[in-house]
């Protein structure tokens, strides 16, 4: 492939792990990428470092006060340096972009998103929480402005990769696999002691803390439903999930008339990533291959919807639209973060979220500023609720067991 050919990529995201992850597969293919803009919210030495190998025409640090910093590092490349949320929405649209990969955590990736969208730029799709929080509204404007949003996360990379030549065929049902975390397996009494070093342990992927938690929770399946949902065009009941301890079975189609299609490889999230930048073409790679050898079975089993109720939260969630999915991600998004500060246990965070879904107003037809404003009025919440329960446990701890 000629140079003039080189697909431009921005990456959203680019210190986090899928973005690292994502530099790997660029840097392997470089006849075929260039990277045109690389952002991070607080990691400037990471990014710094990440400029100067790849020599973008920018990046984007989020927060300002690292901006000085970045910019005096870079002072010598000829690297445009940018900071905030505003300038991380505007550089989106520069022309060299071909393809913009959204890895950013949480639902600060849905207003970059939509101004990538909004200037016509294709999307690889990293940030679930986009189409969680606002899915009715960002699948409606890519169909406007003729966007195609190419899924990363490994399931619906697989559903995608098993619809190829299909899209034509209705789909009866779609299967998301889940590993079951750390403690598949583990109930109630074991769940309520767990402490985040555990947690943070997954058994076959190598991804961010807050993923990381999240899974351990089932709530990234729960998530992963939900975007389902948005991406593929189906109802909730369409959408089932299994428990796939050894992760090689990433996600299966079952067609009207019966006959199911599986993707199948090691679980390594480089290669839904560059799937997600090459469509539909595939390039060679030199990624270790699945040995049947190496597996003497390959076992399903249901998810313990009762020892991990956040699936249950996020059916509830997508059963009832509207901005109830914004309300799980806010909740959730604080909780997993109290968590990983030992302010709330492992399970309290299900307690957190369910209450946070029954207080905060429903709306049933949201616009961007609703989804805004029920992310802001749930975090808020979610945090009271947190500090009320520290509270409650520092007076039950202080109190003189001589007065009862």
């Amino acid at each position: 492939m000629s140079p003039v050919s080189k697909k431009g990529i921005a990456i959203l995201g680019s210190t986090g792990s899928i973005g690292r992850q994502a530099l790997e597969v660029v840097k392997a293919h470089c006849d075929h990428f260039e990277i045109e803009v690389l952002s991070a919210q607080d990691n400037a030495p990471l990014l710094i470092r990440q400029a100067i190998d790849f020599q973008p025409n920018a990046v984007v640090i989020g927060n300002h006060n690292h901006y000085q910093n970045v910019k005096d590092a870079l002072k010598q490349y000829p690297i445009k340096v940018f900071a905030g949320k505003q300038a991380l929405n505007e550089v989106t649209s520069f022309g060299g972009i071909h393809i913009v990969l959204t890895a950013m955590v949480g639902v600060a990736g849905l207003e970059p998103t939509i101004a990538a969208i909004e200037a016509g730029k294709q999307i690889a799709l990293a940030n679930k929480e986009t189409l969680v929080v606002a899915g009715s509204l960002v699948t409606k404007l890519a169909r406007e402005k003729g966007v195609n949003i190419y899924p990363v996360d490994s399931e619906h990379s697989a559903i995608f990769q098993c619809l190829a030549g299909e899209f034509h065929n209705p789909i009866e049902k779609v299967y998301l696999t889940a590993s079951g975390g750390p403690f598949r397996g583990k109930k109630h009494d074991f769940l309520a002691t767990v402490k985040k070093e555990e947690a943070l342990k997954h058994p076959n992927w190598n991804m961010g803390c807050k993923i990381t938690i999240d899974s351990a929770t089932l709530m990234n399946k729960g998530l992963e439903v939900i975007e389902a949902k948005w991406l593929f065009g189906l109802k909730p009941e369409q959408i089932k999930v299994i428990v796939h301890p050894q992760s090689i079975i990433h996600s299966i189609v079952q067609f009207t008339d019966g006959s199911m299609k599986a993707q199948m490889g090691l679980p390594d999230m480089k290669l839904p990533i560059l799937y997600a930048l090459t469509y539909p073409q595939r390039l060679l790679t030199d990624f270790p291959r699945f040995d049947f050898a190496d597996f003497s079975q390959l076992s399903f089993e249901a998810p313990d919807i009762v020892s991990f109720p956040n699936l249950k939260l996020a059916y509830d969630a997508i059963e009832k639209g509207g901005n109830m999915p914004c309300i799980l991600n806010a909740a959730n998004e604080i909780a997993v973060a109290a968590f990983l500060k030992d302010k709330v246990g492992f399970l309290e965070m299900s307690d957190i979220i369910a209450q946070c879904m029954q207080k905060i107003s429903f709306i049933n037809e949201p616009n961007l500023q609703d989804f805004i404003n029920t992310d802001i009025e749930t975090r808020k919440l979610a945090n009271s609720l947190i500090v009320k329960r520290q509270n409650n446990y520092t007076l039950l701890n202080n109190s003189n067991p001589e007065i009862f």
